[in-house]
């Protein structure tokens, strides 16, 4: 460099070309898919971790060593899976786990049938929609849909922006969904494959997954307040897309399996299109279980619970439903 206001033009220079480099990341980013961004991502950290040594072995000074860092950083940050973002510094104070929620309808060819709630869980690198088992398939009702459509969020600070997004539930006349079946009998808990290039390169949203079903040193008694989020006669926020919730308490032994099936009993108002909602619980501890969401999944709600032999024009409904141990999971996302 001649003098120093050629040196301050090439600085200026080399900044505009990097704003203009990351402009052209983020739009190739956008049109990737989920899988092809995590393989980026692992190469991306293999060139890193090259780039490093050699750095580390030339003669250059901190500065250029921490800018390198930092700007690593701010790449694997880039590369990350969109839909699993955090959620703070939106510009909205909604909480992450009803973006872990989502509106679930199911459908016979064009016909609409049924509503029902449902939420996402992730088992290492694969993503699933878990609901109840009755809303794929219920022989009893002669409910049998061929497809359902879940609701996603495809902006992270306008939540007013979404997209349907439509899951066979059969393949070649075969069932796609995971169900499981105990000592007991039958779990009315399912789980279905979400394919990273069936959402919308946009798509927001959280998951549980099997951090969140560690309880760790918190304790769960009968009494213990509980938290149901989901769409009880389809109704939410139509406006941005959200989940309500109700609140609720453990109302049998935890832990143990109420008349020998693998639920428990909550105590709380709930409505059709609340199955498949999932049973959490706020954790004591912020740090319990380090990078999970700050809800621990207990359970997945299923039906109201009565009594058979009820008089209806005397004694009101008992008020408890049937959730079933949300440890099922880890079954249902092994096979």
């Amino acid at each position: 460099m001649k003098n120093l206001q050629d040196a301050t033009e090439r600085i200026c220079e080399l900044k505009g070309a990097l704003v203009a480099l990351d402009a052209v990341v983020m739009a190739a980013l956008g049109e990737l898919t989920d899988t092809a961004r995590r393989r980026l991502a692992d190469s991306f950290d293999k060139h890193a971790e090259a780039a490093r040594t050699a750095i580390l072995h030339a003669d250059i000074s901190d500065v250029v060593l921490g800018a390198f860092e930092r700007d690593v950083a701010r790449h694997k940050i880039l590369l990350a899976p969109p839909r699993e973002v955090p959620l703070s510094g939106r510009g909205n104070s909604a909480e992450t786990v009803l973006f872990a929620v989502a509106p679930v309808s199911t459908f016979s060819g064009r016909q609409t049938l049924t509503g029902a709630s449902g939420f996402f869980f992730r088992r290492e690198q694969r993503l699933f929609v878990v609901t109840n088992r009755h809303v794929f398939a219920d022989a009893e009702t002669s409910h049998f849909p061929d497809r359902i459509e879940i609701g996603i969020h495809t902006d992270a600070r306008d939540l007013t922006r979404s997209a349907a997004v439509s899951l066979p539930l059969y393949r070649n006349g075969l069932s796609l969904w995971m169900e499981a079946t105990d000592s007991g009998g039958a779990v009315d808990v399912a789980a279905l494959e979400v394919l990273p290039e069936t959402l919308p390169g946009n798509a927001v949203l959280q998951a549980f997954d099997a951090s969140s079903l560690e309880v760790g040193d918190e304790d769960i008694a009968i009494g213990d307040s509980l938290t149901i989020v989901g769409y009880p006669l389809g109704f939410h926020d139509t406006v941005h897309h959200l989940a309500v919730a109700r609140s609720a308490s453990v109302a049998s032994a935890y832990g143990i399996r109420f008349q020998q099936q693998g639920c428990f009993l909550t105590d709380a108002r709930t409505h059709r299109g609340s199955s498949g909602a999932p049973v959490v619980r706020r954790r004591m501890f912020s740090g319990a279980v380090p990078g999970s969401l700050s809800w621990q999944l207990l359970g997945v709600h299923s039906t109201r619970m009565d009594m058979r032999g009820r008089d209806h024009t005397q004694d009101e409904s008992l008020g408890l439903n049937c959730a079933w141990y949300a440890d099922v999971l880890t079954t249902l996302t092994n096979r």
